[in-house]
């Protein structure tokens, strides 16, 4: 005769359940125990891309898309400049603001300081939202350098 153990399932298999009560696939999306990730507004996302490239971190190219005619070319013109670049420091972005020009318009025009080492330096652009809905930037000035229009 033999002698065996009968174990007896949970309400979810052997272990239990595996996660709280409720429907599957009800809760935020993302890792577990954190709210979804919010995205920034364009003009802090195009300053930091902008940012990257004026200091070195990403090639000029990198803003085909997101440059459009004079403002890549003072774009390509101001990336090799030193303002941006050194290998004391890191430059960051300080504070980022825009204002759109007319109620309804949609364009942005934007100011961002960014902190170089023991200064700070100004960035002016200005963002148009094209048919296809993606921001594009159509001027671009760097602290008292000349810029498009």
């Amino acid at each position: 005769m033999s002698t065996h153990t009968r174990r007896t399932r949970g309400p979810s298999g052997p272990a239990g359940p595996t996660g709280p009560a409720g429907r599957a696939g009800t809760g935020p999306r993302g890792r577990a125990g954190t709210a979804p990730r919010r995205t920034a507004p364009p003009h802090i996302l195009f300053a930091e891309r902008l940012l990257a490239v004026l200091s070195g971190d990403r090639p000029v190219h990198s803003m085909l898309g997101y440059a459009a005619g004079e403002a890549y070319d003072e774009l390509v013109r101001l990336a090799p400049e030193p303002p941006f670049r050194s290998t004391d420091w890191r430059p960051a972005l300080h504070r980022c603001h825009c204002r759109r020009p007319a109620a309804g318009s949609d364009a942005l025009e934007v100011f961002a300081t960014v902190a170089t080492g023991d200064r700070f330096r100004a960035l002016a652009f200005r963002l148009d939202r094209g048919a296809d809905l993606r921001w594009r930037c159509s001027a671009l000035a760097m602290d008292g350098l000349s810029g498009t229009r």
